[in-house]
């Protein structure tokens, strides 16, 4: 899952971004409202992680102007502005959640899988489609009872598919979901994953539609 992080404040910032890697989501990070601007109107998310003290452009003016474009990926607001009539404005701006700082990133991560499961239309912690269970909180992957080792990548990839089962995903937006900017992709990259979770998984579960893309199969 990519994420888009929000913060000025290059401390913080860099634990959040590397604690989330450790979660395993891809987080790419921006240090002022205009650039998070900028760079929402261009790509896509799976979740929005934001500052409300921001320089060149506050928070909540990035979250008002992306609500009015209709962007309606989740957002998870981060501030150490702590009084209950910011958390209001903020939650009434369009936000679905509001942690305040210092947090445990623990528990970032667990409100994080929480809004992506609201947003997913999912309320089980875990994913489940044709016998194969998905935990996200737990990295841990089964198919009929048994445990399947996966690489962190091949379990981005099989979460990314498994949230709509049934759905083409092309080799481009299966990318766009997986990678941030600062990884270099290698052009058979996904080809590779789909490869591995195919082996693993076995080779009905991910099908391959001939020049459009990848889909787990449907029930």
């Amino acid at each position: 899952m990519r994420l888009l992080l929000v913060e000025d404040d290059a401390m913080i910032g860099e634990a959040i971004r590397a604690g989330l890697k450790r979660e395993g989501f891809t987080v790419d990070w921006v240090h002022d409202g205009e650039s998070a601007s900028q760079v929402l109107r261009t790509e896509a998310f799976d979740l929005l992680l934001l500052d409300l003290g921001l320089p060149r452009r506050g928070g909540l003016e990035v979250l008002t102007a992306a609500r009015a474009r209709g962007e309606e990926l989740p957002v998870l607001i981060i501030t150490a502005r702590d009084a209950v009539s910011d958390r209001v404005q903020g939650l009434d701006a369009g936000a679905d959640d509001y942690l305040v700082k210092p947090f445990d990133l623990d528990e970032l991560a667990a409100r994080i899988r929480a809004l992506l499961r609201r947003k997913s239309g999912r309320t089980a912690p875990a994913v489940e489609h044709l016998g194969v269970v998905l935990n996200p909180a737990t990295h841990g992957v089964t198919r009929d009872g048994r445990e399947i080792a996966l690489s962190p990548k091949e379990f981005a990839l099989l979460q990314v598919l498994m949230e709509r089962p049934g759905t083409i995903l092309s080799r481009a937006r299966i990318e766009e979901r997986l990678y941030g900017w600062s990884e270099e992709v290698e052009s058979n990259a996904v080809e590779v994953h789909i490869h591995g979770l195919r082996r693993k998984l076995g080779a009905d579960y991910i099908l391959n539609v001939r020049g459009v893309g990848y889909r787990v199969r449907p029930a």
